[in-house]
């Protein structure tokens, strides 16, 4: 399920589906879905790589697949895709029934023709939605209007409404609510600006790298945004953005259709100079960028190793954070955009890390995952007629301000050759009143199902998960959150 239309909805769908089948005398014996997905691709489709796996693997008998129409099996941008899981599937004795189709295959000709045109109908609507989101999000940029990301230190963001009149400012996690609302950046409090300032003073006029004045404002015991520690890359994102000028910039990265991540050429920067009030003078940021690309040369990937390689034998090991605290050298960030990885940076040059660090991988992943799980599910709360806001907590959310809700993505952790476990951790001191955990698979590509549990029945911190668990812990085991949504779904009562 995607957002674009009503009639796409989960229940929706299902009663349509559940129609067809017993018009057909078909007995459904399994449903998978992805709820709040677009199908561009299937790494993020979790609920039809698990269905794939599945009958490849042979956990489920079936004789079809029952889909709404084309567009829901996926908008996968070349046909050739959806035509190879059709195949795998077919190969499997599995035929794909689109109910909502016109087209039926008592007409081979009429079928095959009607399933390549609703295939690319599927790819051109994404397309064209792309096309329509950032065109939006230009027309913003043009505007003035801040979207999205952190603001940054001595910087905080704004809210004002269709009248650009101030509703005041958006603390960390706070999103806008009214869809007419704007969001841009103002200066934030006069000591941070003061200290912007500063940095700029100290790398313009007394020489100094951006390693020591980190050094020097951590030593001061001065925080860095949301408290935490300066480091040299923090300083030199502060040189180099022009936010502090006022200048909003926009697409200088893209990830348009899921496909890859591109970094754009400068005359395709969307910009708009003085969208907001300065926080330094446009001489000091000038000059300090004057002086950063008066040092900068470009390396080879060749240089760039043999750099990494005396760097190890400098410093004995390799870390991101030994590289980006190296003066006048590349940055870690440098490295993962030639090389994909730092892991895959240190295989190159012959190093292996004293310590395993496969699992930074599959934390990544997870930490990515649970941002698109949780966004999915609020979606899929709006599409409800609920609303959310976020809670003072991190992670947590007000559901239609009645309850709040917390979202975990689980790892699978294999204790054993033939054990496996996930880890649900509680939060004691600001435990939200619903937790749901989603269970990764064995391979943490997969959601295989969700815990919802109500903090009145949790006892502890941690509780730690089997494949097969007692009948206290699979109380609260779901398949999909379908029951959820439909407890807080809202209704219009008819007055008497």
């Amino acid at each position: 399920m995607s957002t674009d239309h009503q009639k796409y909805s989960l229940d929706n769908q299902s009663g349509y589906i559940r129609e067809h089948a017993k018009k057909n005398n078909i007995t459904i014996i399994k449903s998978y879905s992805d709820a709040g997905k677009s199908g561009l691709n299937l790494s993020g489709r979790p609920g039809l790589k698990k269905l794939i796996d599945d009958v490849l693997h042979n956990r489920i008998s079936v004789s079809y697949i029952l889909v709404y129409d084309v567009s829901r099996f996926g908008r996968f941008q070349d046909a050739d895709e959806a035509g190879h899981y059709s195949h795998l599937l077919k190969k499997n004795g599995v035929k794909i029934i689109y109910c909502a189709e016109h087209f039926s295959e008592a007409q081979p000709e009429i079928f095959t023709l009607g399933l390549a045109l609703s295939r690319h109908g599927a790819a051109s609507f994404s397309r064209n939605q792309s096309e329509k989101v950032f065109l939006g999000q230009v027309n913003l940029i043009k505007r003035g209007y801040h979207q999205g990301g952190l603001p940054g230190y001595g910087l905080r963001r704004l809210l004002i409404d269709e009248n650009h009149v101030e509703k005041g400012q958006l603390t960390f996690g706070q999103r806008k609510s009214i869809q007419t609302d704007r969001v841009i950046l103002t200066p934030g409090p006069q000591d941070e600006i003061d200290i912007v300032n500063h940095i700029f003073d100290m790398f313009n006029d007394e020489g100094k790298p951006e390693l020591v004045i980190a050094s020097e404002l951590n030593r001061k015991q001065i925080s860095a945004e949301n408290g935490n520690t300066w480091s040299r890359a923090k300083i030199h994102q502060i040189l180099t953005s022009e936010k502090y000028i006022g200048n909003s910039i926009y697409n200088k990265t893209s990830f348009k259709l899921k496909q890859q991540h591109v970094i754009n050429p400068e005359d395709e920067w969307i910009r708009y100079d003085g969208a907001y009030t300065p926080v330094i003078s446009l001489d000091k940021f000038n000059r300090a960028n004057e002086i950063i690309r008066s040092r900068t040369i470009r390396l080879s990937e060749e240089e760039l190793l043999e750099k990494l390689h005396i760097l190890l034998k400098k410093k004995g090991r390799l870390s991101g954070i030994i590289i980006d605290e190296e003066e006048h050298f590349p940055s870690s960030s440098i490295y993962r955009y030639h090389f994909g990885s730092l892991l895959r940076v240190y295989h190159l040059i012959g190093y292996t890390p004293e310590t395993d660090y496969s699992w930074l991988e599959t934390n990544k992943f997870i930490k990515n995952l649970n941002t698109e799980i949780t966004s999915s599910i609020i979606g899929n709360i709006s599409n409800e007629g609920g609303w959310i806001s976020d809670a003072s907590t991190t992670g947590v959310f007000h559901i239609n301000d009645e309850f709040t809700l917390s979202i975990q993505t689980s790892r699978c952790r294999r204790t054993s050759p033939n054990s496996l476990r996930w880890k649900i951790n509680f939060n004691s001191n600001f435990p939200p009143d619903i937790n749901i955990a989603v269970r990764m698979d064995s391979t943490n590509q997969t959601v295989v199902d969700y815990y919802i549990f109500p903090a009145i029945d949790i006892m502890s911190q941690t509780i730690s998960l089997k494949e097969n668990n007692p009948y206290c812990f699979d109380l609260y085991r779901f398949d999909n959150l379908i029951s959820f949504y439909r407890l807080i779904r809202r209704i219009k009562l008819q007055e008497l």
